[in-house]
């Protein structure tokens, strides 16, 4: 089967996402972001094996939804790219997936204790973050989502939310396009820290999931104007 070129400037988009990732401090020479392919949806769009911060746009590939190449290459594949694989699969409302390791997420998965919206400009987490435990689907394992089993768990644990923690590993955060999947990516970053800190002080309260519905559809509505900041940070260099 012959699949359609993606469009240029959405690789070209996807590159940037990948240097502004790195540059916000939520990935550094690991983690990855894909789109889903504009032309084929069973298929998705993800760099190969490369540090974010360096990717271009002769770097993205395309891969069908079994996680395997949809045009042969000699570049290296990331190995946990059935993360998104099994995303696309099981979400078909998700165009842009980020896995990251972001550090003051980590705490929150290895004691089980979700995320949740302590500010507006997280409403996305709702009535907070899923949760995933490797062991029960792979055992003992290196913590990586290296297959189609372990990547089609995680989908199951994240549902219908838009994050979902990975124990000792990071998190796992989806959107309806590239631009508001890297929002999404730095601003559980951002809650993660205020919501350690508040938690330092006291009882916390959090957005109802009323408030943070309502403050989701303001403040992703407005992503383009963080979108063009992040981006001019690059381009400016």
């Amino acid at each position: 089967m012959t699949i359609a070129l993606a469009d240029t400037a959405l690789s070209q988009k996807l590159a940037l996402a990948n240097r502004i990732l790195f540059d916000q401090g939520i990935v550094d020479a690991f983690g990855h972001i894909s789109v889903r392919h504009d032309q084929s949806p069973n298929h998705f769009l993800l760099s190969c094996n490369r540090a974010p911060g360096l990717v271009t746009s002769a770097d993205i590939l395309v891969y069908d939804l079994n996680g395997d190449l949809a045009q042969p290459s000699d570049k290296r594949s990331y190995l946990e790219r059935f993360i998104h694989s099994e995303i696309y699969r099981a979400r078909p409302d998700v165009m842009s997936v980020v896995h990251s390791h972001s550090p003051n997420v980590i705490p929150f998965g290895v004691t089980g204790q979700r995320l949740r919206p302590i500010f507006h400009m997280s409403g996305f987490l709702g009535s907070g973050s899923a949760l995933f435990e490797i062991r029960d689907t792979g055992g003992n394992t290196d913590l990586l989502i290296s297959s189609s089993g372990l990547g089609r768990a995680l989908a199951q644990s994240l549902g219908s939310s838009n994050c979902v923690l990975m124990r000792g590993h990071g998190s796992t955060t989806t959107a309806p396009s590239i631009e508001v999947a890297v929002y999404r990516a730095v601003y559980a970053e951002v809650n993660a820290k205020l919501q350690l800190s508040a938690a330092a002080l006291g009882p916390v309260t959090f957005l109802n999931p009323d408030e943070a519905a309502l403050a989701a559809a303001t403040t992703e509505g407005q992503v383009e104007r963080a979108w063009q900041l992040w981006a001019e940070r690059i381009t400016a260099f």
